[in-house]
């Protein structure tokens, strides 16, 4: 796919938002993508779908484009869905509301363009709207990301000259201020209850603040050059993220925004930022967005499914409604750019030569770009208590890898439904245990060292320690029951050209014409995991190398070595 020029990125944005067009409601409010449900209501779920959209069409007006169809419906749609006589009414919101949510690309359209989103509107519909919109004063919100959410529509409203909260704005900007960590790195809310570091710092608090550094840049000139500071520190550390073939690294939760990956350095082009050069940046965005567009995440009719490479529920969150996805939207933002902009020339150029090994201290993280191109991210499996689904997946392998994915677990009743790829998994009364997150971790010589305990009784202190091309894992588990344990690799695409499997002695291998894993033990026996269909966040069917060990009742030492070799993806190659 060509992406290089500004009609380019307008013709990819019409492919992606064109196909929703029949899809919209008489009155505009709403938008119905599929029957799938979420944790919030019906009202919220299509007001999700209508509103997300906005993130791209927004800025292309902003740069301006003109699409007249999508101009009336939006139009149309912030009058009805903000007026409680009309059947289309979006709702009286109420604490914790999805509504919140969806606010914040509504005023972002009031902020970029209001001659499209707030001026054409009567003047009882901006009434409207601006109440609407204002009830998330009056309402409590979950004190991480989106308090930004709160932050922008007030910055919408005072630009409209509509009641607006002064005080809670500061409020709020002094919360996220809390949430800062350094060298760039936020948690998304306290870190005593939200420790992880996953893309809620690039798509949401590294990007917000991006957008304020704009938006209030004469207002509050201080914070938002603190805000941008911030985000030329942790850009050119996040592109330790990214394949050289386009791949980000699938690693957290909220992975269905698929190419939201890029949206930051999208937000930072938009403001003026190079944390990295420009060209690089564009290479990053261009082979990101190629990546996903090579993928089939749409359905027959053309709207975004709910998954990662392909529609895929198992590793989706309770807050996966059908329009969910659209969220990726973001990274559109690079349509505001004038037409004259630099970014529209510039030559999509390669990530620069990286070291083999990064630490990055306030992410928790090890990165590791193999000889082959692959980013290998060594975690720590440190998450909030409050789970979304599949935390232990998305957060507690050992290992996460841009040319391998992940696997998301059908049932932990046996190991082929739970695939666990890149995972020490104990059998224990019928049930498969892996590790949900660490009691202690650290870096330490160049390695991952962590402390967990998959069952009461058992305690796991694991020593992940990168080699040129994969890695070796050292587990000391001291046990007070006898059990079995498979320590695995990654999993292997299936009915791949050249796909073959074998288990001899004490070292598994599956390999395929672009992928090969090996799992090597010092004790153990090899064994193959034939993983259940759509578990892998990367293809339909996988196979995974492991070896087995027997457990026995006190200390024993595991030591296991994982080499895996993979060609880049065809998709971005020129």
């Amino acid at each position: 796919m060509k992406l290089n020029t500004k009609q380019d990125f307008t013709d990819l944005m019409h492919r992606i938002l064109d196909p929703l067009l029949p899809c919209y409601s008489a009155g505009g409010a709403r938008l119905h993508l599929g029957e799938t449900g979420a944790s919030y209501d019906r009202n919220a779920i299509e007001l999700e779908a209508f509103s997300r959209p906005l993130w791209a069409l927004a800025p292309f007006w902003l740069g301006g484009g003109s699409a007249p169809e999508f101009e009336r419906i939006y139009q149309a749609g912030l009058d009805h869905g903000t007026d409680p006589a009309h059947p289309e009414y979006w709702g009286d919101t109420k604490d914790y509301d999805q509504c919140f949510v969806e606010m914040a690309a509504i005023a972002c359209a009031i902020l970029e363009v209001p001659e499209k989103a707030w001026k054409p509107l009567s003047p009882e519909a901006r009434t409207h709207l601006a109440a609407w919109l204002g009830t998330i004063n009056h309402h409590e919100l979950p004190n991480c990301n989106w308090l930004f959410f709160r932050v922008l529509v007030n910055l919408a409203l005072r630009s409209v000259d509509m009641p607006w909260d002064p005080a809670l704005l500061e409020q709020d900007l002094q919360n996220a201020e809390s949430w800062y960590i350094g060298d760039g790195w936020y948690s998304d809310g306290s870190p005593e209850v939200k420790p992880q570091r996953d893309y809620y710092i690039p798509w949401a608090l590294q990007y917000y603040g991006v957008l304020y550094s704009v938006f209030a840049a004469k207002e509050d000139p201080e914070r938002a050059a603190r805000f941008r500071q911030r985000a030329m520190e942790f850009g050119s550390q996040f592109m330790t993220w990214f394949d050289a073939d386009g791949a980000a690294l699938p690693y957290g939760r909220s992975l269905t925004y698929r190419f939201g990956q890029c949206a930051f350095y999208s937000a930072c082009i938009w403001a003026g930022l190079e944390p990295l050069p420009l060209p690089v940046m564009k290479g990053i965005i261009v082979r990101n967005l190629q990546w996903w567009m090579s993928k089939p995440i749409f359905d027959r009719s053309g709207v975004l499914t709910v998954g990662y490479c392909y529609p895929q529920f198992f590793m989706s969150e309770r807050y996966n409604a059908p329009g969910s996805p659209y969220w990726g939207l973001k990274t559109f933002i690079v349509l505001g750019l004038p037409d004259n902009h630099p970014f529209w020339t510039a030559e999509a150029a390669p990530l620069p030569v990286q070291p083999g090994v990064t630490e990055l201290p306030a992410a928790h993280l090890l990165m590791q770009r193999t000889p082959d191109g692959q980013v290998n991210a060594y975690a720590p499996a440190e998450v909030e208590q409050n789970e979304h689904g599949q935390f232990a997946e998305k957060y507690g392998k050992f290992v996460y890898s841009t040319r391998f994915g992940f696997s998301a677990s059908r049932s932990y009743a046996e190991l082929a439904q739970a695939a666990p790829d890149s995972m020490l998994a104990f059998l224990i009364g019928g049930q498969i245990f892996v590790r949900r997150h660490s009691q202690s971790f650290a870096v330490q010589d160049g390695k991952m060292v962590s402390t967990w305990s998959p069952f009461e009784g058992i305690t796991v202190t694991t020593e992940v320690e990168p080699t040129e091309q994969g890695h070796i894992r050292r587990h000391t588990v001291v046990s007070d029951r006898a059990c079995t344990a498979w320590d695995c690799g990654f999993a292997v695409a299936k009915f791949a050209p050249g796909f073959a499997a074998r288990a001899e002695d004490r070292t598994a291998l599956v390999a395929n014409d672009r992928q090969r894993c090996e799992v090597r033990g010092e004790a153990g026996a090899a064994e193959i995991v034939d993983a259940w269909p759509n578990t892998s966040l990367y293809v339909t069917n996988t196979a995974i190398p492991a070896v087995k060990y027997d457990i026995p009742v006190g200390t024993t030492t595991l030591v296991t070595e994982v080499t895996a070799f993979a060609r880049p993806d065809a998709s971005t190659e020129q």
